[in-house]
């Protein structure tokens, strides 16, 4: 039987104005590819968004509403298995961040496992897509703290905070918008080639204002506005640098500010990831006028980041016990016992992360490692006198079987 095709989503296509190009440094191409790069080019127009009043589907309200109910309830499924004045609740909220991160910078090729990432947090391990990832962890930080707010200054810290970790990135550029042509697709020299060519730079500031201005509407359904409003900026692509990551850090910053999420941080991102050509599919048919399919693809990526995202909570929550079970003997007042609930964020440590982090002195925070490595709690993987690490092994297995999960769902 076959099926019904999906309900058409109209929003303004966008449009296009020509430029003239000549290869900036036509000496370091061939001749072929400067004769192939000089001539005029096409760069997309983005239609204003401010006002834009969605025309939403019986099929398509009912999906969105499941979706918007599966997200809320993960939500306050972590309040209720931790309680709000949890000491754990906090890490919790790290730890999923760095999972949304990690799955973000995944969708542009960026691959690390929660063991280099926790690593990294520590300034251990050498691994360059660590330290990368850690960017995006940065950025999807700066979100939430600047959720109450965002603006065009927001927007600017977070992708500061992305670029100002990434290799061979120029720091001056960090959190400034582009001021030169970028485009998507073949053609290094030059954008006549190219699957998308984004607005000219002098057309980026004017479409963010307009954007923030959706942002700030209280009358479009939140997943709707979230999905809308990252198709957007993609569209923009106000950086030369970093728009993907950037622009998903802003869902979060969204779904923050709305009050979808509250206590944790949904991994919209993973959800995503299942289908990457699908989404990268979606962001082009809403360039072409049709917002369904990005809107649709944001819907099942948060029922997907519920449903993961709640079982991981939950098997993070069991891991938590387990090593309170092993620590029944401690006095109450061990400061091991302040510890425990940071390993659920940063499951690999050190003592100068925990004098940090914890206001704990170098002593304290030693014999606190020293005893949980004692009763099996953590295992010291350094094998050094100094630079010495600590792994709750526990919690990184959890996490990699996310990850792993995560991947199944890509693979079918």
């Amino acid at each position: 039987m076959p099926t019904s095709p999906q309900p058409h989503l109209p929003v303004d296509p966008v449009s296009f104005e020509t430029f003239a190009w000549k290869p900036r440094a036509p000496g370091m191409y061939s001749r072929a590819e400067v004769a192939r790069q000089t001539g005029s080019y096409q760069a997309a127009v983005t239609a204003p968004i401010a006002h834009w009043t969605p025309e939403i589907s019986g099929e398509d309200a009912a999906d969105i509403e499941d979706a918007t109910r599966q997200l809320v309830e993960f939500d306050k499924q972590a309040q209720r298995a931790l309680g709000t004045d949890n000491p754990a609740l906090g890490p919790m909220t790290a730890i999923l961040l760095r999972t949304e991160s990690a799955s973000s910078s995944q969708i542009e090729q960026l691959t690390t496992s929660a063991k280099q990432l926790a690593l990294a947090e520590i300034n251990e391990g050498d691994k360059a897509n660590a330290l990368t990832v850690l960017g995006n962890v940065r950025a999807m930080e700066a979100a939430i703290q600047l959720a109450d707010d965002i603006s065009e200054d927001s927007i600017l810290a977070m992708h500061k905070a992305l670029m100002l970790h990434q290799p061979g990135f120029d720091p001056s550029g960090a959190g400034r918008w582009r001021d030169e042509q970028v485009w998507i697709g073949p053609g290094q020299a030059g954008p006549l080639m190219a699957e998308f060519v984004a607005p000219h730079h002098d057309r980026v500031r004017g479409a963010i204002m307009d954007l923030v201005k959706f942002i700030d509407r209280q009358d479009v359904s939140v997943l709707v506005q979230v999905a809308v409003s990252h198709a957007q900026f993609e569209t923009i692509h106000p950086f030369p640098d970093g728009n993907g990551r950037t622009g998903r850090a802003l869902a979060q910053s969204i779904l923050r500010n709305k009050g979808l999420v509250g206590s944790t941080a949904a991994p919209i991102s993973a959800g995503l990831l299942v289908d990457t050509s699908r989404y990268f599919a979606a962001l082009g048919a809403f360039r072409q006028g049709n917002a369904g399919p990005i809107v649709r693809e944001f819907a099942r990526a948060a029922r997907i980041a519920a449903t993961t995202g709640s079982r991981l909570v939950d098997d993070l929550i069991a891991q938590l016990e387990e090593s309170r079970a092993k620590m029944a003997r401690l006095r109450a007042d061990a400061t091991a016992w302040k510890v425990l609930p940071a390993l659920i964020g940063q499951p690999a440590v050190n003592t100068k992360y925990l004098m940090n982090e914890l206001g704990l002195g170098e002593m304290a925070a030693l014999r606190a490692l020293d005893a949980l490595a004692d009763l099996g709690v953590l295992t010291e993987t350094s094998g050094r006198g100094r630079n010495r690490v600590w792994q709750h092994r526990g919690i990184f297995e959890v996490l990699d079987d996310y990850a792993a999960g995560i991947r199944r769902m890509s693979a079918l």
